[in-house]
């Protein structure tokens, strides 16, 4: 018995295949690890942020006059890190003045005081060095000669600049001196958001 041709035979349908709904349990069961690492990554990026965190400041008289204590958390840009590798040390400077409060003008600045840090990289031995006021010390990372940079019972005013009687504030200030840089790498760093790092607070002396 002879076949009909081809173009005569019944069209048959191709059947597509079709998956199954996917259960909502399942749908964030698949949804959770992608939001997982974008929040990850999202922290992550915000802890390598550049800038300065304020973990301690305060103030307060003590028998040698007024005591200042500051602790930061110093997070640098990519830019500097590369600066400082290539062996340009970085400069960092915090300023105090003391004011006597005057409710009816604005208040009396009684001194300043001010300090600064030199850190920098030692690609021979591939430590990092900070020193201050003649003194320096050696540490095997960054994070750890950052974290070497604070005051601790900093001397602002003597005894005889205060008085018992009266209230006083610190106007506080951190920030990384690009004063202190080589003169060529000075110029167009004023619009170079990467090294402009720095907090100013006004604190109350307790």
């Amino acid at each position: 018995m002879r076949r009909p041709p081809s173009s005569q035979r019944p069209h048959q349908p191709v059947r597509a295949a079709v998956r199954p709904p996917v259960e909502p349990s399942r749908r964030r069961l698949l949804a959770w690890p992608l939001a997982w690492a974008l929040a990850s990554a999202g922290r992550a990026w915000a802890d390598t942020a550049p800038g300065i965190e304020v973990l301690t400041l305060r103030v307060q008289r003590a028998e040698a006059g007024v005591a200042l204590d500051f602790s930061p958390r110093i997070m640098l840009s990519r830019t500097v890190q590369d600066a400082l590798e290539r062996g340009v040390p970085v400069y960092f400077l915090a300023q105090a003045t003391l004011l006597r409060y005057r409710w009816y003008w604005r208040d009396e600045r009684l001194g300043r005081v001010q300090r600064s840090w030199r850190l920098a990289f030692q690609p021979l031995t591939s430590t990092w060095r900070v020193g201050s006021g003649g003194l320096s010390q050696t540490f095997l990372s960054l994070e750890e000669a950052l974290a070497a940079i604070r005051l601790t019972a900093w001397k602002v005013a003597d005894p005889a600049q205060i008085e018992a009687d009266q209230r006083y504030r610190v106007e506080f200030s951190f920030r990384l001196d690009t004063s202190q840089l080589p003169g060529p790498m000075q110029i167009g760093l004023t619009a170079q958001t990467d090294w402009s790092l720095g907090i100013e607070q006004l604190v109350s002396v307790e």
